[in-house]
């Protein structure tokens, strides 16, 4: 089966040093792949520049600038739209490895009735690692622990209840089946990525971790500075929407079924 070529969507609000940092990464790795950074009406001149820098780098790159701030989700579904082909949402606060993006393409291609996949990080809830729901500190050298996920680790894909959404693959069949964020019950972000997820899941669709790919995460970065923070009234929604949400999370995490995989790695690579 032939893959198709992924699209990675950057929203970019404000966050000029995060910014940085992540596309400083995003080049080095992927100069020649489809990127789109998506400019939410930062109205900052300094972030402009910076944009308007990095794209000008590669004939692969383009900004879209939003006239006014639509907020994550809104934005995120505009880059979602700009392809049919699968598209990954990367976050600003991220740094990306060598090799991340194809692992995340071969996972597209592997996967039978794929809908989202994540790959492991620092800080990612349960794709977090070495570590499960603990912010690990970001490995000296990303680049190494990813070049030893791929040559000492096949891939197992394993299921999970949901995608994390600092580095989220949306493939062309659940943007087809499912659609894309809900944009009126989870306004400028949190949550939309688990809902999406159980809504993937119900039309039949999987989420997986692609566990031979890396990606760090600093962490609450990206769209900081509207005090957008996960909170009692994220759950509230998702529970309105979806009541088993809290259960289905509790028993996977109870359960750990990526444990055994996670101390596979950690017993081969000794760099986390």
């Amino acid at each position: 089966m032939k893959s198709s070529p992924i699209q990675v969507v950057v929203p970019v609000y404000k966050a000029y040093e995060a910014t940085k940092k992540c596309l400083a990464t995003l080049l080095r790795h992927n100069k020649n792949d489809s990127v789109v950074l998506i400019d939410d009406g930062s109205e900052d001149q300094q972030v402009s520049d910076l944009l308007h820098d990095y794209v000008a780098e590669s004939s692969q790159w383009n900004l879209i600038i939003n006239d006014d701030n639509l907020g994550f989700v809104k934005t995120a579904n505009r880059g979602l739209k700009l392809s049919r082909s699968h598209t990954v949402l990367l976050n600003t606060d991220t740094l990306v490895s060598h090799g991340w993006l194809q692992r995340m393409q071969d996972c597209a291609q592997s996967v039978s009735d794929l809908a989202t996949a994540t790959p492991w990080s620092n800080n990612a809830e349960i794709c977090s690692l070495p570590k499960t729901l603990y912010n690990n500190r970001i490995p000296h050298d990303i680049d190494v622990i990813a070049k030893a996920l791929y040559q000492q680790h096949p891939p197992q894909y394993p299921e999970l209840p949901t995608a994390v959404g600092f580095c989220m693959l949306v493939t062309a069949r659940a943007k087809q089946d499912v659609g894309y964020f809900n944009e009126s019950v989870f306004g400028f972000g949190y949550g939309e990525e688990n809902d999406y997820s159980l809504r993937s899941s119900s039309a039949g669709l999987k989420n997986v971790l692609v566990d031979n790919a890396y990606v760090a995460h600093v962490g609450n970065q990206s769209f900081s500075e509207k005090g957008l923070q996960p909170n009692q009234q994220t759950m509230a929604r998702l529970l309105e929407i979806h009541p088993h949400y809290g259960e289905l999370i509790n028993n996977f995490i109870k359960k750990d079924p990526l444990a055994p995989i996670r101390q596979s790695i950690t017993d081969k690579i000794d760099t986390f």
